[in-house]
């Protein structure tokens, strides 16, 4: 049967489900409306880590290659804690450039048939007439708020600005630097997506940046004031902001965005226009196309739109938990920076790396560092801790919808 398929938005998510959808049937008709001119993506890079890559050779490998080909790497981590440094080995990352990544995934969605309609916005008011039309137009989806009682759509602000910025700085390792100021700390997350950039994302406590005059700095004063704080680790290399009219610095508070439900008849929710999870999980783009396979993946499995849709919200919804709550700790370990920014380099760097953690806001630093340390040799106490995480993470979680709801 050929199936007729809006996608609205021209991001990750949709292109990806368009390249899925015709490779398992190309007399599937398929159109992804992109309201921008194409190739004026905002953005500098995303990142990536070799299980994504792994999945996209499985479901397409000639655009699995392309974005492979078209990645930097690095296997390292470094944090920078005042004059204080410290390097460790990791898992393998990738950054590509979002213009990049877009411009790959839309060749090859072009080679298999999909037809690309940019500067064409959809409204509810102007919905093309399709078998399914797909929402992946972002965490301000349109589409997603016109139901947003159906959706059952929260959303959360988190409490710390941020800002995300280029540079000409190649990192090569994902790098964390931490600068104290009279008016607290403030950090950055640097990672390279190409040879020559990196992306660049600044965040520290509304104190801090109150103090700091970046609330009320225009981008290029702002711009000045962190290139200053960040000169060590950037060396002397400049930041780079998005060009607005008015000059304005895109400082920002992460939304964090839920969605009680995720279709509507024949509409259906994906990528962020269905779920957001922090930025310092580095996600974001890694659950779009997860979630383009799982929605690919139920429609070519179930008989009937409405069981496939409900298939893909289950996976998903089911998939997410441990994702959406290691991003909430991690925010969290964040806002809660004076809790671990006086330990000892070796231990605030292996803190960092245990953010996710469900337990470490309610244990001690030292103490817990030295339960990691010894649960690294014991299997017993290993499994203890996998064991008592979920139940803390789901209790606490509990507790908090709870009281929002009473408030």
């Amino acid at each position: 049967m050929c199936v007729k398929v809006a996608c609205v938005g021209g991001g990750p998510a949709g292109l990806y489900l368009s390249i899925l959808l015709k490779r398992q049937d190309p007399s599937h008709d398929i159109t992804v409306h992109e309201r921008d001119p194409e190739g004026s993506t905002y953005g500098w890079g995303v990142t990536y880590w070799r299980g994504l890559l792994d999945k996209l050779h499985e479901h397409d490998p000639e655009s699995a290659r392309a974005l492979e080909r078209a990645s930097v790497r690095w296997n390292a981590g470094v944090a920078h804690v005042g004059d204080l440094t410290t390097r460790h080995g990791g898992d393998e990352g990738f950054g590509i450039g979002r213009h990049r990544l877009l411009e790959i995934l839309a060749a090859r969605a072009r080679s298999l048939g999909v037809r690309l309609e940019f500067e064409h916005e959809i409204t509810d008011g102007n919905l093309p007439a399709a078998d399914l039309v797909v929402a992946g137009d972002g965490v301000n989806s349109a589409l997603r708020t016109r139901h947003a009682d159906h959706f059952g759509s929260e959303i959360t602000a988190g409490r710390n600005p941020y800002i995300w910025l280029g540079t000409t700085k190649a990192f090569d390792a994902f790098t964390f630097a931490f600068v104290e100021t009279e008016h607290g700390w403030i950090w950055c997350y640097g990672y390279p997506f190409s040879p020559e950039r990196s992306t660049c994302v600044v965040e520290c406590a509304p104190g801090t940046w109150t103090g700091l005059g970046l609330d009320s700095a225009n981008e290029a004063d702002g711009l000045a004031v962190l290139e200053k704080l960040f000169a060590d680790v950037l060396d002397g290399h400049p930041l780079i902001g998005r060009a607005t009219a008015d000059g304005s610095a895109q400082w920002l508070n992460f939304r964090t965005l839920t969605n009680g439900t995720w279709s509507r008849d024949n509409l259906v929710l994906i990528g962020d226009a269905a779920h957001t999870t922090h930025y310092s999980i580095g996600a974001g783009t890694t659950l779009a196309l997860e979630d383009a396979i799982a929605l690919a993946g139920a429609l070519r499995e179930e008989p009937s739109l409405p069981q496939a849709l409900a298939r893909y919200e289950r996976q998903r919804k089911a998939e997410l938990l441990s994702i959406q709550s290691a991003a909430r700790y991690s925010a969290r370990w964040y806002e809660n920076l004076p809790r671990y920014i006086r330990l000892p380099p070796q231990q605030m760097f292996a803190l960092l790396g245990q953010r996710h953690s469900p337990l470490l806001p309610y244990v001690p630093p030292q103490i817990y560092y030295r339960i990691d340390r010894a649960a690294g040799r014991l299997e017993a106490l290993r499994r203890f801790k996998r064991w008592l995480g979920p139940k803390v993470a789901r209790t606490v979680h509990a507790r908090e919808l709870a009281s929002r709801r009473q408030g």
